[in-house]
């Protein structure tokens, strides 16, 4: 179509294929950060290392069949497993002979450095431990009401257990015969065999494991807390785990602990259940009155929610009749830890603690993230009082409040609402909250903050250093052994000793690290997306460099070839309308073997009017217009949209407009779409100019296309790389999903906000976003000219389809090769005429100025 603007540019090097091209799918790999390590055999980690890693093979069985519906998915896991080797048999002969007749291209300079360095693709990352894969990242889509928020791992003496709280229930995995044995996939595509329990009304918040009673607790949204009995792997049950269980997946009793939600819950030396809810609101659940109810037969059951739930020490409402009062007990207890050395409870808001003495209850001491202790109400107590505090009576006294200490409470309360809100808009103390908290096997306490610090703190609440490794937050801890594990909302997972050297780090996941558990050899890492890994208890070490090896070796088990077309156009279409004729020939006639269609759309509708309205909806979050909508309504009935086709996305920006379609065949395997907009106008903030953009997965693998319409006119050449630049470095995608299973998860740093909060701490380390994407595809009305040439010259040439001659002068081409723009992206050689300038209705060219553009592009070599 001569009528059409047609750019576009690829990042990569390799692939010579027009529209179609080969994913490999493995587990994903993430690019990692530099790591120094350090490791010796006398390392406490070491020793408890159990087992020889297995990586789970999700096309293979081992374990024998004992029903027919078992042996039914053997031979399909074996006929799976034998197509897939063959794939890996065809890639590696065709790779070992050149492509037939590939497509000339241009490679843009400046590729493979900086920003413009692409992220490391591999079967085995080459740069972090092996791991084995428990649950895949799974498309957001699939995962609504269902994201994971933290796991536990119980060991009964039979077996450990990965226990994982959700939005709607408990999943467990049998970590000893299923990871090691080999088992058939749950329904869950790539995911380990689990099983889980009948749904729960309200989202799990907080996970306790208690292993010698054989019981799991978890905290509900709700207020409940709900005690799980343990299931029994120990024999073999007919049928497949994730519609039920073995030997009974029960609730084994539960009850209302608080009127908002269990924020927080740990179980203490002494056997008790403490929680935390909003407000400051502490209890405390007797180990006696626990087992008694645990002690119960079938038919007493009913009286074990009623024994437990009237048992509770309310610690706030004691330590605030004594006379005692500070900001903490008014703020949402998020974390608790359990220090079972010191036979004390460290309870936590986002910026103090409380310290308690586990068995006697008492309040030791009350002290900000700085060590400072805060000052209570009264100077002292007396020792009657401390005895009263102590006894852990629950008398309940109506009028235990006079007046003033009531109004003294809700003054002192609002007054810590207003100090929290305003934090949240404060950089510095919003960055300066705690995150996790651990205890570690010397005694030590640590915590990690919003702003990537590290704290170290004594047994008896005294600060003693602190430490920064990585700009991002630290979302959660662990410890086994000698060994300290940080994980990172940037996804990265650092593993320190306990004198705080770093031994090494890597990017475990592309989300952020929102939970750990130790079992089975292994610590588990849940990633914000609901993926969980496991890696070996002993990395960084020796061994990870002979597990690489070997599973180099045997790449086929766990890669797969998936083939996909996509037809990416552009259009300036200079506030016109399309005829449905147009569009047929356009995108209709040959979107028959594509599976994936983007449309690029520049001046969908101008005026300074419509971009002064553009840009004031931006700043309310809204966007789209009617004449945007009208071409999307009719590209959609082009491609014959809920038939055939769906619409995955689309983005408006002023007149720029983007959208991708689907075909339906390969939609259960794309997802996460998410879209972008970068303003390039007057002052970086009208969208008259600038780009738009839509990101999303295709079997695993992160594509990004952006539309842009850079600076006009002959001259303008500089303006033009620095709108590129502009958007390339500034371009950031919504996470829609991400919001949704933070907050679940109470992950308290926003993703949305990740780069444009650590930025301000470590420009450096931040990486655009479009670096991190497997395949980067920019299209749309560039306005790069043909430069040092005469409209009559331009026009001789292009009648004698001298394209060489005209390439010379082309500005992109000379900008790219000089470094300037679109650096290590490649645009297929030119080989028609100029598409600018036609007078509307009207053959052949006109006006005094010519561009090129191309009309396909190739694909990149991290595919």
């Amino acid at each position: 179509m001569e009528d059409q603007n047609d750019d576009a540019l690829l990042r990569g090097s390799k692939f010579h294929t027009l529209e179609k091209f080969a994913i490999r799918s493995e587990s994903d790999e993430e690019d990692s950060a530099g790591a120094t390590r350090k490791f010796s055999f006398n390392d406490a980690a070491s020793l408890n290392y159990q087992k020889s890693p297995r990586v789970f093979d999700r096309f293979y069985n081992s374990s024998s069949s004992e029903d027919e519906e078992d042996d039914v998915g053997s031979s399909s896991n074996y006929q799976r497993r034998l197509d897939y080797m063959l794939q890996f048999l065809d890639r590696k002969l065709s790779s070992s002979t050149p492509p037939d007749q590939p497509l000339p291209e241009f490679a843009g300079s400046g590729g493979g450095i900086g920003i413009f360095r692409p992220p490391v693709r591999a079967p085995v990352h080459p740069n972090r431990p092996p791991s084995i894969e428990i649950r895949p990242h799974l498309l957001r889509e699939t995962q609504v009401g269902r994201f994971l928020r933290n796991i536990v791992c119980v060991d009964d003496g039979n077996g450990p257990q990965l226990w994982a709280g959700s939005e709607c229930g408990i999943r467990v995995w049998d970590l000893k015969n299923d990871i090691y044995g080999g088992s058939t996939e749950g329904d869950e595509e790539g995911t380990v065999r689990y099983w889980r329990s009948a749904e729960v009304p309200a989202a799990v918040l907080c996970v306790v494991g208690d292993g010698g009673n054989r019981v799991v607790w978890s905290g509900h949204r709700d207020g409940r807390i709900i005690c799980w009995k343990m299931l029994d792997f120990s024999s073999k049950v007919n049928g497949k785990g994730n519609d039920g269980g073995r030997n009974g997946f029960h609730e084994v009793f539960s009850w209302q602990a608080h009127r908002g939600p269990v924020l927080s819950m740990v179980a203490s030396s002494y056997g008790d259940i403490w929680s935390g809810s909003e407000g400051g609101a502490i209890k405390i659940w007797p180990w006696e009155a626990i087992e008694k109810s645990l002690s119960l037969t079938t038919g007493e059951r009913y009286m074990a929610s009623l024994l437990v739930e009237r048992s509770y020490i309310d610690l706030r409402s004691q330590v605030t009749q004594n006379g005692a009062c500070c900001n903490f007990f008014t703020s949402d207890v998020k974390y608790m830890l359990s220090d079972h050395v010191g036979a004390k409870v460290w309870t936590a808001s986002y910026q103090s603690f409380a310290l308690w003495d586990a068995r006697t209850k008492e309040l030791l001491k009350v002290f900000n993230i700085d060590g400072q202790i805060e000052n209570m109400s009264v100077d002292s107590w007396t020792e009657d009082e401390k005895m009263k505090f102590a006894s852990g009576s629950k008398e309940k006294t109506q009028n235990s409040f006079n007046f003033f200490q009531r109004s003294r409470n809700a003054i002192l309360g609002a007054a810590d609402a207003v100090r929290r809100a305003a934090a949240k808009g404060s950089f510095g103390d919003d960055n300066r909250r705690i995150e996790a908290l651990i205890a570690t096997a010397d005694g030590m306490i640590w915590i990690g903050c919003a702003n990537g610090l590290l704290v170290q703190w004594d047994g008896n609440g005294n600060r003693l250093r602190e430490f920064q490794f990585h700009a991002f937050a630290v979302q959660s801890l662990c410890t086994i052994g000698s060994r300290i594990w940080v994980g990172y909302i940037s996804g990265t997972v650092q593993v320190l000793n306990l004198g705080a050297d770093l031994l090494g780090q890597w990017i475990a996941h592309k989300s952020p690290v929102l939970d750990f558990a130790v079992g089975a050899g292994y610590i588990f890492t849940l990633a914000n997306h609901g993926g969980i890994r496991g890696w070996s208890i002993s990395s960084p070490g020796p061994l990870d460099n002979i597990f690489r090896a070997e599973l180099a070796g045997k790449e086929f088990l766990y890669t797969r070839l998936e083939n996909v077309k996509i037809l990416a156009g552009t259009w300036n279409v200079g506030q016109g309308r399309a005829t449905p004729d147009s569009l047929v020939s356009w995108l209709g006639s040959v979107a028959a073997d594509i599976d994936i269609i983007v449309v690029g759309l520049q001046e969908v509708e101008m005026g300074a009017g419509f971009l002064a309205v553009s840009a004031a909806k931006e700043t309310m979050g809204l966007e789209g217009s009617s004449a945007g909508q009208w071409w999307l309504d009719m590209i959609g009935k082009t491609l014959d949209e809920g038939s055939t086709f769906s619409r995955i996305g689309s983005r408006q920006l002023a007149g720029l407009l983007i959208s991708v379609w689907v075909r339906n065949s390969i939609r259960g395997h794309v997802g996460d779409a998410d879209v972008a907009a970068v303003p390039c106008g007057l002052g970086r903030a009208i969208g008259n100019k600038g780009a738009v953009g839509l990101r999303m997965r295709v079997y695993g693998r992160v594509m990004c296309f952006v539309n842009c319409h850079f600076a006009a006119h002959l001259e303008a050449v500089n303006r033009r790389n620095a709108d590129f630049d502009h958007v390339y470095r500034t371009m950031i995608f919504s996470r829609p999903s991400n919001i949704l299973n933070a907050a679940a998860a109470g992950a308290t740093s926003a993703v949305q906000v990740l780069r444009s909060t650590n930025a301000i701490i470590n420009s450096t380390d931040v990486m655009p976003e479009l670096s991190e994407a497997d395949m980067v595809v920019f299209v749309g009305d560039f306005n790069y000219r043909l430069d040092s040439i005469s409209y009559d010259e331009a026009r001789d040439f292009v009648s004698q389809r001298s394209f060489d001659w005209l390439r010379e002068k082309d500005q992109l081409r000379a900008e790219m090769k000089a470094g300037n723009v679109f650096q290590g992206m490649r645009e297929a050689i030119i080989k028609f005429p100029p598409t600018y300038k036609f007078e509307k209705h009207q053959p052949g060219l006109a006006g005094m100025t010519m561009k090129f553009y191309m009309d396909f592009f190739f694909l990149s070599s991290r595919i």
